[in-house]
C-alpha cells in the first residue's frame, strides 16, 4: 500500500498498523519502568547507581544502534527490521521472569533497547516512505505522538499493575510487543530500497539537523526534572500540571498544525519552533504565578513539539532516498546523546545556580537550535523549501 501522489491521500490502514505496531511495542517498553527501581533494590538490595542503569541501559544500545537498524531497513525492508524490534522487545519481557541477577537484569535492559531502536527507526522509515513528499512532516509528527502515547500509557498501567505485583507487570511487557508484531504483520512490506545503506552516527545529512535536535533536548529535560521542585520553592506548586499541559499541547500541536513543516517549509519552521522554545523556557523560568508558568509551557511545548518533525524532514530531503532509514536513525540517535548529557549537565546547573538558570541555559540551546536549522541549506537536488515535494 502507498500513498497517492496525484491526491496526497495517505494510506491509513497501512500507517495504523505501522502506528499501532509502534504504539505497543512502546507500551511494553514503558510499562517496566515504574516498578524497575524497587525491584532493584528489594530483589538485589543495590543502590541509586544500579537503579539509574537499570533504568537508562535501553537508551545505551538504542543510542548506538539506531543508524545500524537505518541502514538494515533499507537494505532488507523496515517491516522486517520492526517485526525483530517487536519481538526482541517481548522477549526481554518474557526474560524479566527469570532469575537471572543483576548482571542478567541489565542485559536484558539492553536487549530491550536493541528493539526498541529496531522498532522505532525502521517505523519511522517506513512511515515517511508511505506518506505523500507534501504530507512527509506531518506523519514524522504523528508517528511521534504514537511513541509519546505509548511511553504515557505504558508507565502509567506499569504503575498501575504493579499493585498487583512485578509478575503482572512482566507479562504486559512481554505481551504487548506480541500485539504490535501483530499489527505490524498486516501491513504489506514495502521494497528494499537498496543493497547498501548509510553507517555511522555522523551521517551527513543529519550531523546538523541531529545537533540542533540534541541542543532542544535541554529544555525538555530540564522541564521533566525540574519543574516540580521548582515550582514548590516559589510557591506556586502544581509541577504536575504544568507537565500535563505540556504533554497535551505536545501532542495537540502535531495533531491540529504538524502540517505546517509541509506547507511552510521545514526550515522556516524549525527556526521558529526554537525561537519559541526559548520564548517559552524563559516565561516559565521567570513566572510568578501558576497561569504565567502555563502560558510558558504552552509556548515551549508548542515549539518544541513541530521542532524534531521540522528537523527531520530537513535530514529526508538531503538524504539519497537509498539512505533514508539510516539518515533517520543517525538523526534520531542525537536525541538519545541530547539526553545523555543533559541529565547530568542540567544537574550539575541547578547544583551551581538553581532551577530557574536551568531553563534560562535551556533556552539558550534552544535559540542555538533554531540557528543551526536555519543555517541548514537545501541540497541542489531536494524538492524546493516551500511545497515540498510538488
Amino acid at each position: 500500500m502507498t500513498a497517492s501522489s496525484q491526491t496526497g491521500a495517505l494510506p491509513r490502514l497501512a500507517l495504523a498498523g505501522v502506528f499501532g505496531g509502534l504504539f505497543c511495542g512502546y507500551l511494553g517498553l514503558a510499562a517496566a519502568i515504574p516498578v524497575l527501581p524497587g525491584h532493584v533494590r528489594a530483589e538485589f538490595g543495590a543502590g541509586d547507581l544500579a537503579v539509574g542503569l537499570a533504568v537508562t541501559a535501553t537508551a545505551l544500545t538504542a543510542l548506538l544502534t539506531r543508524p545500524w537498524f537505518g541502514g538494515l531497513a533499507d537494505r532488507h525492508g523496515p517491516r522486517t527490521v520492526m517485526r525483530f524490534g517487536a519481538l526482541a522487545v517481548a522477549v526481554a519481557g518474557v526474560l524479566y521472569f527469570v532469575p537471572l541477577g543483576l548482571a542478567g537484569l541489565l542485559a536484558v535492559r539492553l536487549l530491550a533497547g536493541l528493539g526498541e531502536a529496531a522498532l522505532f527507526t525502521a517505523g519511522a522509515a517506513w512511515a515517511v516512505a508511505l506518506a505523500p513528499q507534501q504530507r512527509r512532516g506531518q506523519v514524522i509528527g504523528l508517528y511521534g505522538v504514537a511513541m509519546w502515547g505509548g511511553i504515557s500509557l505504558g508507565t502509567a498501567t506499569g504503575a498501575a499493575l504493579g499493585s498487583l505485583g512485578v509478575g503482572a507487570v512482566w507479562l504486559f511487557c512481554a505481551a504487548l510487543p506480541v500485539v504490535g508484531m501483530a499489527l505490524i504483520s498486516t501491513v504489506t512490506p514495502p521494497p528494499a530500497t537498496a543493497p547498501g545503506g548509510g553507517r555511522g552516527l555522523m551521517l551527513r545529512p543529519a550531523a546538523l539537523p541531529g545537533l540542533a535536535l540534541a541542543l532542544a533536548a535541554a529544555g525538555y529535560v530540564g522541564l521533566a526534572a525540574f519543574i516540580i521542585r521548582d515550582l514548590d520553592l516559589r510557591g506556586i506548586g502544581s509541577g504536575a500540571v504544568v507537565l500535563s499541559v505540556f504533554s497535551a499541547v505536545y501532542a495537540g500541536t502535531r495533531l491540529f498544525i504538524g502540517h505546517l513543516p509541509d506547507q511552510l517549509g521545514p526550515r522556516g519552521v524549525a527556526t521558529v519552533s526554537g525561537i519559541g522554545e526559548a520564548a517559552g523556557l524563559l516565561i516559565i523560568a521567570a513566572a510568578p504565578n501558576l497561569p504565567v508558568a502555563i502560558a510558558g509551557v504552552l509556548v515551549m511545548g508548542a515549539g518544541f513539539s513541530l521542532l524534531h518533525p521540522s528537523l527531520a524532514l530537513l535530514v529526508m530531503n538531503r538524504a539519497d532516498a537509498t539512505k533514508q532509514g539510516a539518515a533517520l536513525g543517525a538523526y534520531t540517535s542525537f536525541w538519545d546523546l541530547g539526553l545523555f548529557v543533559w541529565g547530568p549537565a542540567t544537574g550539575a546547573i541547578a547544583a551551581g545556580f538553581g532551577y530557574r538558570a536551568v531553563f534560562v541555559a535551556a533556552a539558550g540551546c534552544a535559540l542555538a537550535a533554531a540557528a543551526l536549522g536555519y543555517t541548514i541549506g537545501q541540497p541542489v537536488s531536494a524538492p524546493a523549501e516551500k511545497g515540498v515535494g510538488r
